[in-house]
């Protein structure tokens, strides 16, 4: 709504507003969103958003689209914030704990969020066609979104992705096609095709607003918690929009005068069999190699390589936070964990967090009394192969 440019994240070259990119001109790398804060912060105030609907559209001066009549929505964003003592209570350290929980976005993920961003703006700037690599639920969302948009959508997804997201997507009229390979590869014949078939790319951090999207997470965090940030976000990353965009919103926020300068620390959470950003930060460096063989039940979280890893490192880094790669017995074993003590059934990727938090509690960096938000990505219902 005050967008001024936008911004390389690596390189800082500012590119028009309102125009169709994908990556920097200059390097390759993916594009930020700038806004003027000032003009923002005259309207989006804690009053003003009393009255505000309940959705992430709420947040409305600090995203892209410029008229209302462009917003593509189905009513994502201001999820619950859980409180879970009960599961709290199994931890050797008494802590504050919350589940952040998107399972129940349309879609039932996370990447509604996204979407929704992306494709209203994709709707501004009159595309037709949108398409992605998904490993499962960026694919339900991208269909569900283009759908209500008029759009065609093109998705390419790995053969073994979660039946319930190639279901989803067919329903939802996308055109599906399934990859003998990982999202990796998905995303080559995206980049292939696009330019012959007329493809608008939505892959992750490819384009500059799926993480407008995701950003307000970060902005409800702050406003359900009465306007202060936790001490600690775990939160499951594959390509690691999500993490990115609440460390943009918080900056967004402390230049608005919403929030203070505390920052929580935040963690990557991976799969011990794809943790190229775990590798990465133990080892000291502020960008990934692509993760060998890549493979997890977690599908969400299988992304051998992601664009964006060196935001991701720099957020881990100047918050005082870490990297934590989980096997996908304990993941899995977190989801009945979680799911018995508070009713809620995780995502894999999103139980992958609690094993991690006891790894850190373990290690003495997170301390008794502190504020824990774990972030839930999805539905464990569409991962019912995981069970078996």
């Amino acid at each position: 709504m005050y967008v001024t440019h936008l911004e390389c994240g690596f390189c800082a070259k500012h590119h028009e507003a309102n125009r169709r990119h994908h990556l920097c001109v200059d390097c390759g790398k993916p594009l930020l969103v700038r806004y003027d804060l000032e003009r923002a912060a005259l309207t989006l105030t804690p009053d003003s958003l009393k009255g505000r609907v309940a959705s992430l559209w709420r947040y409305r001066e600090v995203l892209p689209v410029l008229d209302d009549r462009d917003i593509v929505t189905l009513g994502e964003g201001f999820t619950p914030l859980i409180r879970v003592d009960r599961l709290a209570s199994t931890l050797p350290v008494k802590l504050d704990l919350f589940i952040k929980d998107e399972s129940v976005n349309p879609t039932g993920s996370f990447k509604a969020r996204g979407m929704t961003a992306a494709v209203s703006m994709a709707k501004q700037l009159g595309i037709k066609k949108t398409a992605a690599p998904s490993a499962g639920n960026a694919a339900g969302a991208l269909a569900a979104y283009s759908s209500r948009a008029g759009m065609e959508a093109f998705l390419f997804m790995p053969k073994d992705t979660p039946r319930a997201n190639i279901i989803e997507c067919e329903q939802m009229g996308a055109n599906v096609t399934l990859v003998d390979g990982l999202i990796t590869d998905c995303g080559k014949i995206v980049a292939e095709r696009k330019e012959a078939e007329g493809w608008y790319d939505v892959s992750t951090l490819k384009e500059p607003y799926r993480i407008e999207g995701k950003k307000t997470m970060g902005y409800e965090l702050a406003e359900q918690l009465g306007w202060r940030l936790p001490d600690v976000i775990l939160y499951p990353t594959g390509g690691g929009t999500g993490l990115i965009g609440m460390w943009k919103a918080f900056d967004e926020m402390e230049r608005m005068g919403l929030i203070g300068s505390h920052r929580p620390r935040m963690v990557t959470v991976q799969a011990t069999g794809c943790a190229p950003i775990v590798t990465a930060f133990r080892g000291g460096e502020r960008f990934a190699e692509e993760f060998p063989d890549a493979h997890t039940v977690a599908s969400g979280l299988r992304v051998p390589k992601a664009i964006g890893d060196f935001l991701i490192i720099d957020a881990l880094n100047a918050s005082g936070g870490t990297a934590k790669d989980i096997s996908d017995v304990e993941l899995v074993r977190a989801c009945s964990e979680i799911g018995a003590a508070e009713g809620v059934f995780c995502a894999p990727e999103g139980a992958a967090c609690l094993p991690a938090l006891r790894q850190m509690i373990k290690e003495k960096t997170v301390s008794e009394g502190e504020t824990v938000v774990i972030f839930n990505t999805g539905a464990g219902v569409k991962y019912l192969e995981c069970f078996e």
